[in-house]
């Protein structure tokens, strides 16, 4: 049990420092194509952070248990819409703004949330779903492109070539670190779980699901302190529609899947009401306040609750 435990913690750490060098040397590359912090925010970091569940949820169905992988997937990306942007708006003290290039693209972000809930009421998720939720998310994607801003990001020049080569460099050995974390998480967390005699959904949803945040949490509050809101809340509804749409449709692309349906039931749906209700709160004054950022934490504990009572 022991060793477990410390594979476990070592793995999942070799998840989150990976994830935060890969957003690191993924960003300064970016930088150079003179790409706007909008672009980089909801694409670029927003691809390279959700690397964590995707590789976890792609192993955990390889290993055979495929609901673990989903409900790290819907458990981080509620964390990441409630608990994360709280403790930014706790943290920032005066509330965050949301800017213009937002607030165009978060008019139907609950919509295309709640489609890969609506596909998976059955407890199957096919490989012709897959590919429609793949679809999906890059529909979405386009859309943000296309309403984003063009650049704004400075580029820097004074490495020249061989700074560009040191940060490829430096990224594909941070892409090697996330992937040897994240094949261990799984297996040292499925034999947790049998040890304990608990769900694996739980362990995905707390343990994992929470840990798997932590890079977005870290990025964001730099982002917040440097450049404002603008790049901090991209890059967490970025990460979050990516892992709903585009991750989940991969698993199924790979092989498709059977799950408990209370995810759905549960998870799922919490994951949407956690959009719906951030995206009301963006829009109703175009700042997201203290108060809603204490109505947004108290809205993530209720979901933990709820999970525990049904998968405890």
């Amino acid at each position: 049990m022991y060793a477990n435990i410390l594979i476990f913690a070592v793995s999942l750490f070799l998840v989150v420092r990976g994830v935060t060098m890969t957003t690191k040397y993924s960003v300064k590359l970016a930088a150079n194509f003179r790409l706007s912090k909008y672009i980089v925010g909801f694409i670029i970091v927003a691809f390279i952070s959700i690397l964590p569940e995707a590789l976890i949820s792609i192993n955990s169905a390889l290993a055979g248990v495929p609901e673990f992988g989903l409900g790290t997937l819907f458990g981080s990306n509620t964390a990441d819409l409630t608990l994360i942007f709280a403790i930014l708006i706790i943290y920032h003290g005066r509330g965050i703004k949301i800017e213009s290039a937002i607030l165009k693209n978060i008019h139907y972000y609950p919509f295309f949330l709640l489609l890969p809930v609506a596909l998976g009421l059955d407890g199957r998720f096919s490989r012709a779903e897959g590919i429609a939720l793949i679809i999906i998310g890059l529909i979405f994607y386009w859309i943000v492109f296309k309403n984003c801003p063009t650049s704004s990001a400075s580029a820097n020049h004074g490495n020249g070539g061989q700074g560009h080569y040191k940060n490829l460099f430096q990224l594909l050995f941070a892409l090697a670190v996330l992937l040897l974390g994240s094949y261990f998480t799984v297996t040292s967390a499925v034999s947790l779980a049998n040890f304990l005699q608990i769900s694996p959904i739980i362990i995905g949803l707390l343990i994992v699901g929470l840990g798997t945040t932590m890079p977005e949490l870290f990025f964001s509050l730099k982002s917040l302190s440097r450049c404002g809101g603008g790049l901090a809340v991209g890059d967490i509804l970025g990460i979050v529609m990516a892992d709903a749409t585009i991750v989940v449709g991969l698993l199924a692309l790979i092989s498709p899947f059977s799950f408990p349906v209370k995810i759905i039931y549960s998870t799922g749906m919490f994951m949407v009401a956690a959009g719906i209700l951030l995206c009301g709160f963006m829009r109703s004054g175009r700042v997201l306040s203290k108060k809603e950022g204490y109505l947004l934490l108290f809205f993530w504990l209720t979901f933990i609750f709820t999970e525990f009572i049904l998968n405890g």
